[in-house]
C-alpha cells in the first residue's frame, strides 16, 4: 500500500518538483501579499509584531507540507487528494490573515489545525503500520494535536486574549523538531530518520524564495500604478526594482547555488534540512517582506524623511536578509560570511544619517551597497576560479557542473559522507569549500 504513495528513491537523477506543488505554492503567494499589506496597513510595532507571529504560522504551514511531499509522490492520486484538500485549508487561512485577532480568529485557528492535523493524520493512514515513516508521522500528529487544543482554545477568546494561548501554542510548533517529537513511551526520534532528497528540499525552498520576491515586484508594481507614474515614481520604481534584483542575485548566486549540492553531501541531510532551511530561512523571508514594505513606502512618498518602523523596513529589511544568509551559509560550511555581515553593519550605522535623507536618496544607497556587495562576491568568486560565467546565475542549474554533487545522484553513485573519487569525507562544509576553490 505504502509503495503506491512515496517517491522511488532508487532512481537514478534528482527528484523533480512536480506542477502540484507549484500549484499549491499559488496560496501562499496570496498569504506573503497579505502579510506584506498587514505592516502597510498598521505601520506600528504591533502592527510588525503580528505580522512576524502570523509569518511563522504561514511559514510553518508550508515548510511542513514541504517535509510531507519530499517522501510523497504528488502523482498518487491519494498524495494528490491530500494536497488538495491542504490547500484549501491554506486558502482560508491567509484570507482569514488580516482578521486573525480580529472577526476571523476562528477561521484561521480552525484552518491551520485542520491542515496541520489533517495532512499528518493522512499521511500516517497512507503507511503501512510496518513503514519506518509510519512512527515519524504518527509523532506528528501526537505534536499537531497538542498545539492545535490551544490554538483552537485560542480562537474563543477576544481581540489580544488570544495570544495567551496562541503564543504557546506555536511555541510548541516551532519547538517539535529540536524535540525530536518526542513521545511518551518511544522518546526523542533522530534526524537520521527523516531521509530525506536533499535536491528537492532545497529546490523547493528557493521557490519560496522566489514568491517572496515575486510578491515584492507584485507591491511595488501596484504602489507604483496607484501613485502615478511620474518622474519620481518611475525612478522609485526603478531603484526597488533594482534592489529587490539584488536581492535575488545574493540569494541565488552564492550559498543558495551550492545548497542542493551541499544536501547531497551531508550524511544527515534531515538535520540540515532541520536547521538551515525550517528554522533559518524565516529569516530570510522576514527580509524579503520587510524590504517589499520599505519599497512600498518609498514610492509612496519618496521624498519624505522615514523614521520609526518605516525606516525599519527600509535598512532593517536587507540587513535581516543578509543576516539570515550568512546564518544560512554558515550552517551549510561552518564559515562565517564576513561581506555580508559588513554590509548588514553597514546599514545599521546609516540609520543616525537616515533622517537627514530623502526616502528615496536612502533607498538608492541601500540598492548601491546590495548591489556593490553582490558584484563584490561575483568577482571574488571569479578570482577563485569557481566557473562563474558572466551574466545573471541560472537559480536552479546544478551548480558544479558534471561531476558535482547532487541530491540523489550523490547517494546513489558515492554513498552518504563519501566522496566519487576516494578522498575522504564530503561534508556540505568541504563541498562549498572546494566548490569555491574550483
Amino acid at each position: 500500500m505504502n509503495a503506491a504513495h512515496l517517491r522511488p528513491r532508487d532512481v537514478g537523477g534528482a527528484q523533480p518538483t512536480t506542477t502540484v506543488e507549484l500549484f499549491f505554492d499559488l496560496v501562499y503567494v496570496f498569504a506573503v501579499t497579505q502579510l506584506s499589506h498587514l505592516i502597510v496597513d498598521d505601520l506600528s510595532v504591533g502592527g510588525v509584531a503580528t505580522a512576524i507571529f502570523l509569518l511563522l504560522v504561514v511559514w510553518w504551514a508550508w515548510i511542513y507540507t514541504t517535509w510531507m511531499v519530499n517522501w510523497f509522490d504528488p502523482g498518487s492520486p491519494a498524495v494528490r487528494a491530500v494536497l488538495t484538500g491542504v490547500m484549501l485549508a491554506s486558502l482560508l487561512m491567509a484570507a482569514a490573515l488580516p482578521e486573525a485577532l480580529g472577526d476571523h480568529g476562528v477561521l484561521f485557528a480552525a484552518s491551520y489545525v485542520a491542515l496541520q492535523v489533517g495532512r499528518n493524520a493522512a499521511a500516517a493512514s497512507l503507511l503501512a503500520r510496518e513503514h519506518r515513516l509510519r512512527d515519524v508521522f504518527e509523532r506528528l500528529v501526537a505534536w499537531s494535536v497538542l498545539s492545535g487544543a490551544l490554538w483552537l482554545g485560542g480562537a474563543a477568546l477576544d481581540g489580544d486574549q488570544r495570544l495567551l494561548l496562541w503564543i504557546p501554542a506555536l511555541a510548541i510548533d516551532l519547538a517539535a523538531p529540536f524535540a525530536g517529537y518526542w513521545v511518551p513511551g518511544r522518546g526523542r526520534a533522530a534526524t537520521t530518520d527523516w531521509d530525506i532528497e536533499g535536491s528537492h528540499f532545497a529546490e523547493r525552498c528557493q521557490l519560496f524564495i522566489i514568491i517572496a520576491l515575486g510578491e515584492s515586484i507584485v507591491v511595488t508594481g501596484g504602489t507604483a500604478a496607484d501613485a502615478g507614474l511620474t518622474t519620481t515614481v518611475v525612478l522609485c520604481l526603478v531603484v526597488a526594482f533594482l534592489e529587490t534584483a539584488a536581492l535575488w542575485w545574493l540569494y541565488f548566486g552564492a550559498a543558495g547555488e551550492q545548497s542542493r549540492g551541499a544536501m547531497g553531501a551531508s550524511d544527515d541531510p534531515g538535520r540540515l534540512a532541520r536547521d538551515a532551511y525550517t528554522y533559518l530561512h524565516l529569516p530570510i523571508v522576514a527580509g524579503i517582506i520587510a524590504t517589499a514594505v520599505g519599497a512600498h513606502l518609498i514610492i509612496a512618498e519618496p521624498g519624505e524623511h522615514l523614521h520609526g518602523v518605516g525606516l525599519a523596513m527600509v535598512l532593517g529589511g536587507p540587513a535581516l536578509f543578509l543576516l539570515g544568509e550568512s546564518l544560512f551559509h554558515w550552517r551549510l560550511s561552518r564559515e562565517a560570511n564576513a561581506k555580508r555581515l559588513t554590509v548588514a553593519g553597514s546599514l545599521i550605522l546609516l540609520v543616525p544619517l537616515a533622517g537627514h535623507l530623502s526616502a528615496l536618496l536612502l533607498s538608492a544607497i541601500v540598492t548601491t551597497l546590495l548591489a556593490a556587495l553582490a558584484v563584490w562576491e561575483f568577482h571574488a568568486r571569479r578570482q577563485a576560479g569557481f566557473g562563474v560565467t558572466a551574466g545573471s546565475p541560472e537559480p536552479f542549474d546544478d551548480p558544479g557542473g558534471p561531476g558535482a554533487v547532487t541530491g540523489v545522484a550523490a547517494s546513489s553513485e558515492i554513498g552518504p559522507g563519501r566522496s566519487s573519487s576516494g578522498g575522504g569525507t564530503v561534508t556540505p562544509s568541504t563541498f562549498i569549500r572546494r566548490s569555491s576553490e574550483r
